[in-house]
């Protein structure tokens, strides 16, 4: 009986320490940013900086549409950076659509520390670029991957774009740290990126792209958004795991329906 009895306590132990780890490191883990980053902007495109309301002049990669085109405002995925942003906007840069790659808070060389609240600060800092450049709002079509759903839902929520687009995005953050670590209570969980929560405020036409595959954020993430948000056009990928920015199939979809906008 005793012998029972240490046990549990060894358990309860361990599993309290686990929780408190991920509760103060959580988001070391959340947010990834790689060591490498482009050094300089590919053909086409030029370095532009941003500067967000709390004082921080962040990099991002910006080339204008051509006539008659709309611009592209793209947050990348976690673990991302500029380099993947460009290969996941290959499709629309191709058909003559402008881009502007946001990049975050912590990432790219950039000063600072990525969280929720940064990201959206990072957010706003990028689209108030791109009108203080000219561009219309109304021309925007704000594409999220990932953990770019969050600021790319934000940014439809508080200005009239063109469309708002979600590619393997989440309901939200707890819902993904609950299905992968089921043993974490959701309210430790700093960082909530509520997309699905907004999504019926978001007065823009919304596109929801998923991977039937993806393991990561897994399609429940995708019921929720599509109940959240029901007259959404949605286009699941057959095959397609978490990865599915970068496919070739994921840069036909999404080209073919931002040409369709008008």
């Amino acid at each position: 009986m005793k012998l029972a009895v240490n046990l549990l306590v060894f358990v309860a132990v361990l599993l309290l320490v686990a929780v408190a780890l991920l509760y103060t490191q959580q988001r070391r883990m959340i947010f990834p940013a790689p060591a490498d980053h482009p050094a300089a902007p590919p053909p086409g495109f030029r370095l532009v900086q941003t500067e967000t309301d709390d004082g921080l002049r962040l990099t991002a990669f910006y080339r204008p549409a051509t006539k008659s085109k709309k611009t592209i405002l793209f947050f990348h995925g976690n673990g991302d950076n500029l380099s993947g942003a460009i290969q996941a906007t290959r499709g629309p840069a191709a058909a003559g659509h402008g881009l502007m790659l946001a990049e975050y808070r912590g990432y790219g060389g950039n000063p600072g520390s990525p969280s929720e609240k940064g990201l959206y600060r990072d957010g706003a800092a990028a689209m108030r670029w791109l009108v203080d450049a000219g561009v219309d709002p109304g021309e925007v079509v704000v594409v999220g991957n990932s953990i770019g759903s969050g600021p790319a839902t934000e940014i439809a929520l508080h200005h009239d774009v063109a469309a708002l687009v979600l590619v393997s995005g989440f309901s939200s953050l707890p819902d993904v740290v609950g299905e992968a670590m089921p043993f974490v209570p959701r309210a430790l969980v700093r960082d909530r990126f509520d997309n699905a929560a907004k999504l019926a405020r978001v007065r823009a036409p919304v596109f929801l792209m998923h991977g039937d595959a993806d393991t990561l954020v897994t399609p429940a993430n995708l019921a929720r958004l599509r109940a959240a948000r029901p007259d959404a056009t949605v286009a699941p990928v057959a095959g397609a795991g978490h990865e599915l920015a970068y496919g070739t199939a994921a840069q036909a979809i999404l080209t073919q329906w931002v040409e369709g906008l008008r």
